[in-house]
């Protein structure tokens, strides 16, 4: 991203060191007031942030490392191939450095190791940076796959956790043990001095409070220094707390029991509270581990090499050199690496991928292929034409990810309460750490401290901050094993609120697939009419040109070409006139057609479009064009209408046609003859009427109305441009992916505000516990270590929850 576009850009930048709620909005709320930043929005569970603006990715990182966190970085070694006899590898350093993104390089002999930050920058800016210094720059060829750095950075805190903990818990039990030498009966084998039994306590739990707990006392002064505070900050304040005291109990007793104070430690509250949250936070990271399970499945599907022919011999190269052009070969039980074209051979592919049926399907000479589906027999050759991050794989991925990084609205209340809930506890702990001391019963200064620790320990914005994320990744993870790409955050809340769901009808309801069933003209007019319909690249133009080769026909030449959008086309072929298209055109161009009328309403009762020919002002023929509906079509209208839901069919065909149409699949209610820049006006005054609206398309006359929409719906087997404008994707082209995307929608919610529930009612309810509200009442007071366990149980139980989602099911799928 560079601050010298003015468009808006998009970067995910990964962060390292957040923890908690108030961390994540910290690092939003920083760069959002940055200058060039339109948005940036955290997730806490991926640990990056989405960033939407033309600032610079130095200064994004900058201002992130600024708050006291860490921006993760990748370093890799390329090969550098130049056309000098005697190269120089070090003036690459300089192009290489200007790229935003980079932050180190070190060229050497044979080639340069860089170090830059991933998601933010690919192998093709670094060789088009070298590429006019004379420098071809490709990976090595023992390049190994660069791991996916968030899940390098859980492993590492997930490593870096355990090897405190166990020692830690093994400290703690011993302390334990001290702490009822006596009650157990233990003094009869070993008499232990009440002194001697606080100091062994005291050695016991100094490893554990500046080792184990070293995790976050580390963060805690990390923060301060920026002069914040988070989730870390009262771990480290409550149990130094609690572990300050009991030092000045054994080094100064002296100091208590004159002034009726007990003198009593509380070493094993210090190390317990540790212990129990490093025990949550390693079986939280365990779990948020699961809710990244959907990406790996899907990177899984590609494999690692991909067999190439070069320059006449065959040879396995590492999937990220395959290059545009590359003839790939693929042998029975193989995985296709990458999008192309089929040269030579035919087989069953297991398209499973994308399509969701689990029969293969045959694929021949011309046909295209996917990467990730399988060759289930035959061997064939196909040439590359779509690489890396253009594939459609990686595309999927891609949009899985953003899909995951997604805060609907709901999560801002979370947000908004974060900002302020580290101080405010903070706050609310000193209030009551001064009523137990000032009006509390003896010990009060005891009391004082045990409650004031309490407070600081159970209080917890990591519940709050997981509540949303954790929800969404699992969520569309699992929308995503159904083919069902939820892209934003508000398309995910919306959708399972929609009142309507409309559809347009070529290639949506129906197969996109148009076939000429009839030609009422002569041959040589119905040349002229495919001369000229070749020039277009309408799905019925095509329809006519593949009729015309299998007639073999011979096309004239065309000598100009105009298109007329959502109406036909206007040619000059041969020094004739042409024009192909509805009647309504032929009526604004005065040709009669009033004796073929009842024809043209037989071939649209029948459900078949009827597109007019005339040649110099003259009608010479209609063309019938059939377009069969998709066999799963009339079943997913079925379910939106069971949903509660009323189905719409908006369509620029004639009214005849569309109702054919609709009357197969179950749809009442038509809007036909729409042109296409009139389509998103038919959304806008359903939306008037009050009613929350889905589009679902598939073409760039779509484009518009998938925008205008609450929700826009694109068929994956659609263009790139209505798949952009659109909120959902559905991979396979499957209509019944509607009535899914809803489901999930409606699953992903419920369980998000059963996460916020949760996470605010915990936070409600043992905040004042923990403060000795009922204590005057009920005589109930909360001990440090229950606080501590509780804490740490707040966030299992909101990931937990969360991974629910996974065994989501659609109804009647």
């Amino acid at each position: 991203m560079s601050g010298t576009h003015s468009h808006l850009q998009t970067v995910v930048l990964p962060v390292s060191g957040m923890k908690c709620a108030s961390c994540s909005g910290r690092v939003e709320r920083c760069l959002s007031d940055l200058s060039g930043v339109d948005k940036a929005s955290v997730n806490l569970a991926m640990a990056q942030v989405v960033i939407t603006g033309v600032a610079e990715v130095n200064d994004l990182v900058v201002a992130v490392e600024r708050l006291g966190f860490r921006v993760p970085v990748t370093t890799e070694t390329f090969l550098l191939e130049s056309i000098h006899l005697a190269p120089d590898n070090s003036q690459v350093k300089a192009p290489l450095l200007a790229i935003a993104g980079v932050r180190e390089v070190e060229p050497d002999p044979s080639g340069v190791t860089i170090t830059y930050i991933p998601g933010t920058v690919t192998l093709e800016h670094f060789a088009r940076a070298v590429r006019p210094l004379g420098y071809h720059l490709k990976r090595s060829h023992d390049h190994q796959e660069i791991p996916d750095v968030a899940e390098v950075e859980r492993a590492a805190e997930y490593r870096a956790i355990k090897n405190r903990l166990w020692p830690g818990a093994f400290l703690v039990s011993a302390t334990i043990v001290l702490v009822h030498w006596d009650m157990w009966g233990l003094g009869r084998l070993w008499e232990l001095s009440r002194t001697a039994n606080q100091w062994l306590q005291f050695l016991l739990i100094l490893p554990v409070q500046f080792w184990s707990g070293w995790l976050f006392h580390e963060n805690a002064l990390a923060t301060a220094r920026h002069g914040s505070a988070n989730m870390h900050s009262l771990v480290s304040l409550g149990t130094f707390s609690a572990f300050a005291y009991s030092v000045l109990v054994i080094t100064v007793p002296g100091f208590f029991v004159p002034r009726g104070v007990a003198a009593d430690v509380y070493f094993e509250t210090s190390g317990s509270i540790i212990v129990l949250i490093l025990l949550g936070r390693f079986l939280e990271i365990r779990a948020k581990g699961r809710t990244s399970m959907a990406i790996r499945t899907l990177m899984e599907l590609a494999p690692k090499m991909a067999r190439v022919a070069r320059n006449g011999l065959e040879m396995d190269v590492p999937l990220r050199e395959v290059v545009a052009g590359d003839r790939v070969i693929v042998r029975p039980g193989e995985k296709i690496p990458v999008d192309g074209v089929i040269l030579q051979g035919q087989s069953a592919i297991d398209e499973s991928m994308l399509s969701g049926e689990s029969l293969p399907v045959n694929r021949g000479i011309g046909d295209a292929v996917t990467g990730g589906t399988l060759n289930k027999s035959g061997a064939f050759t196909f040439e590359a034409t779509r690489v890396g991050q253009a594939t459609a794989l990686a595309r999927i991925v891609d949009m899985v990810r953003r899909a995951q990084g997604a805060k609907p609205p709901i999560a801002r209340l979370a947000d908004r309460i974060a900002a302020v809930f580290v101080p405010v506890v903070l706050g609310i702990a000193t209030v009551t750490f001064a009523v137990w001391w000032l009006f509390g019963p003896q010990p009060s200064l005891t009391y004082a401290m045990l409650n004031f620790v309490s407070v600081l320990i159970i209080a917890c914005p990591c519940a709050l901050g997981l509540a949303t994320p954790t929800s969404i990744m699992v969520g569309t993870g699992r929308g995503a094993e159904y083919g069902v790409l939820i892209k934003g955050g508000d398309a995910l809340e919306t959708a399972h609120a929609l009142d309507v769901v409309v559809f347009d009808k070529t290639g949506t309801l129906t197969r996109g697939q148009p076939v000429v069933t009839q030609w009422t003209g002569s041959p040589e007019h119905g040349a002229w009419i495919a001369a000229v319909e070749a020039q277009s690249e309408h799905p019925l133009a095509q329809a006519i040109v593949h009729w015309a080769h299998a007639q073999k026909m011979v096309f004239p030449a065309v000598e100009s070409f105009v298109a007329l959008a959502g109406s036909g086309v206007k040619a000059r072929c041969e020094h004739q006139e042409i024009v192909i298209g509805t009647r309504r055109l032929m009526q604004e161009m005065g040709i009669d057609f009033s004796m073929e009328v009842r024809t043209i309403e037989q071939f649209e009762q029948a459900g078949q479009t009827a597109m007019l020919a005339a040649v110099n002002g003259r009608l010479v023929g209609i063309i019938a064009v059939a377009d069969a509906v998709k066999a799963e079509s009339a079943a997913a209208v079925a379910r939106l209408r069971s949903l509660g839901l009323e189905v719409v069919m908006l369509t620029g065909d004639n009214w005849r046609t569309a109702q054919a149409i609709a009357k197969q699949v179950g749809i009442e209610r038509v809007l036909a003859e729409v042109l296409p820049e009139h389509k998103s006006q038919e959304i806008q005054r359903l939306q008037q009427q009050g009613n929350i609206v889905a589009m679902v398309g598939d073409g760039i006359n779509d484009a518009p109305a998938l925008a205008q929409a609450d929700v826009g719906i694109a068929l994956g087997t659609g263009t790139d441009v209505a798949m952009e404008s659109a909120d959902v994707t559905l991979i396979s082209g499957d209509p019944g992916g509607v009535a899914v995307a809803i489901e999930l929608s409606a699953a992903t919610m419920k369980n998000i505000r059963q996460n916020l529930f949760w996470a605010f009612a915990y936070n409600i309810i043992l905040i004042p516990l923990a403060a000795g509200v009922w204590f005057p009442l009920f005589g109930v007071l909360l001990s440090p270590v229950f606080a501590a366990a509780a804490m740490a149980l707040s966030s299992i139980t909101v990931v937990s929850n969360a991974l629910r989602l996974r065994h989501f099911k659609p109804a009647l799928r």
